[in-house]
C-alpha cells in the first residue's frame, strides 16, 4: 500500500470510566472510518485515564488480551479500522505496564509496547518499565513501531525502531503544559533524523490537577509537519505517502550511514 491514512484522537481524559471511553472510541472510529482512515491512534492510557494513581492502576490492570482488548477488537472489526489504544496491563513479572496495543481491522492484536521511560514519580507510582525490546509490526504493508509519551524524548528508542525498518512510529501520549517543545520541535526531529513518520496523539484539557497541552501532530521523514492540532478536542487526519519515505531516505541517508558504520570491519566494537 503506497498510502497509509491516519487519524489521531485528541480529547480530554475520562479517568476510570472505561465504558464511556469505549463509547467515545466507537464514535471516533465511525468518523475516522467514514474518512477512509486505516489506523486510529488514541492518547496514552486512553481507556482508563492516565493520572489515576497506583491503586486505580492496579485495580484496572488486566492480563494481555483481556476484556478491554477484546472490546476494542470488536470495534475494529465493526468499523474496519486498525486502532492503537492505551491502558494498564499486568506484565509477565507481575508488574503493571503502561501499554500501547494495536489491533488490526480484523480485531487481532498485532503489536504491543510497554512504556520504557517512566516520567518521574507520577509514572513510578503506577507502573513498571518495559524492556524496550518490542519490534515493529506489519500493518497494511507498512512497518509500524510504537512508543509511549516520554519514550520518544530519548533518541535511542526511535533509532532502535528505525534500524529495525520501521516506516512509522506511533506515540500515544499524555503531555502537559510547559512541554510544547516536544510536539513542536522534538517529534519532527525524531522523524527527520530517522527518516520515518511519527504520529503523536495527546490529551487536552484537565485531569486530576494536570493540564494537558494538546498539539497532537504527524511529522514526515523530512521533518515537515503534515498535521498539527491546537489545544482543543479534535480528530486529526494525515495521509502518509511511501514516496515521501523513499525521497527522504535517498536525500538524507542517516540510517544507511549508521548501518554501514555498524557493518564496517573498522568500526569500533
Amino acid at each position: 500500500m503506497n498510502e497509509l491514512r491516519l487519524a489521531l484522537l485528541q480529547c480530554t481524559s475520562a479517568p476510570g470510566d472505561v465504558a464511556r471511553n469505549l463509547q467515545r472510541l466507537d464514535r471516533a472510529c465511525q468518523h475516522a472510518a467514514a474518512a477512509g482512515t486505516h489506523l486510529l491512534v488514541t492518547p496514552e492510557m486512553f481507556l482508563t485515564g492516565y493520572n489515576i494513581g497506583g491503586a486505580a492502576a492496579a485495580a484496572l490492570a488486566e492480563a494481555p488480551g483481556g476484556g478491554r482488548t477484546a472490546a476494542v477488537g470488536a470495534l475494529a472489526r465493526r468499523h474496519g479500522i486498525a486502532i492503537v489504544f492505551g491502558h494498564p496491563e499486568r506484565d509477565e513479572r507481575g508488574g503493571i505496564g503502561n501499554m500501547a496495543v494495536c489491533v488490526d481491522r480484523d480485531g487481532r492484536v498485532v503489536g504491543r509496547h510497554q512504556k520504557t521511560q517512566l516520567f518521574g514519580e507520577l509514572d513510578r507510582s503506577m507502573f513498571t518499565a518495559g524492556g524496550g525490546d518490542t519490534l515493529p509490526f506489519a500493518l497494511h504493508g507498512w512497518m509500524v513501531g510504537m512508543l509511549v509519551c516520554y519514550d520518544v524524548e530519548f533518541p535511542e528508542n526511535a533509532r532502535r525502531l528505525a534500524l529495525q525498518h520501521a516506516d512509522l512510529v506511533v506515540v500515544p501520549t499524555a503531555n502537559m503544559e510547559g512541554y510544547d517543545f516536544v510536539a513542536q520541535h522534538l517529534v519532527p526531529t525524531r522523524a527527520y533524523e530517522n527518516q520515518l513518520f511519527v504520529a503523536y496523539a495527546n490529551f487536552c484539557g484537565q485531569e486530576a490537577g494536570i493540564a494537558y497541552n494538546g498539539l497532537s501532530c504527524v511529522a514526515a521523514p523530512d521533518g515537515a509537519v503534515l498535521a498539527q492540532a491546537d489545544r482543543q478536542p479534535s480528530l486529526l487526519f494525515a495521509r502518509l505517502q511511501r514516496s515521501m519515505l523513499a525521497a527522504a531516505r535517498e536525500r538524507l541517508g542517516h540510517l544507511s550511514q549508521v548501518r554501514a558504520q555498524r557493518l564496517s570491519p573498522d568500526a569500533p566494537h
